[in-house]
């Protein structure tokens, strides 16, 4: 079977955010449209569909790194900060956003809540992995030696 590891990250996110936005548990607030990413960033983001691609990705990111909590999660969706004439510095990405996407992962029931912290249920694990097969044949077509799998 497919999983997640096998699928390149761009392409399984597209699909995964595809089919994110038909689940009435993943809906993007009213100030999504306004709001950074980051305080590195200078601009809200162009993509109006953005909110549910950040979704997929917080989803195969728990899933690959689980359990992970909001601070961890910051880390990767962080960048650098530009500074004027004083050298870049990294800054996390924003925590809020996170946060709201991990809770509407939980609403969803594709993420646990735990001690740890958050990991992949296995309604999520399976959700993801289903959507990884079906992706299997278009990336054996562009990319060679997957079909071994």
């Amino acid at each position: 079977m497919t999983t997640v590891y096998d699928i390149p990250a761009d392409m399984l996110i597209r699909q995964v955010a595809e089919e994110l936005k038909n689940k009435p548990q993943i809906q993007p607030p009213d100030w999504a449209a306004f709001v950074k990413t980051g305080v590195h960033k200078q601009m809200p983001p162009e993509d109006p569909d953005w909110w549910y691609v950040r979704a997929a990705s917080v989803l195969r990111r728990v899933y690959i790194d689980g359990p992970v909590g909001v601070q961890r999660m910051r880390t990767f969706y962080g960048g650098k900060q530009d500074r004027g004439s004083n050298p870049y510095q990294f800054r996390r990405g924003s925590g809020s956003i996170l946060r709201l996407i991990l809770q509407q992962l939980e609403a969803a029931g594709y993420v646990v809540h735990s001690k740890e912290g958050r990991r992949i249920s296995p309604a999520g694990r399976s959700f993801l992995d289903g959507v990884a097969n079906g992706l299997k044949a278009q990336v054996s077509e562009s990319v060679p030696g997957l079909d071994r799998y």
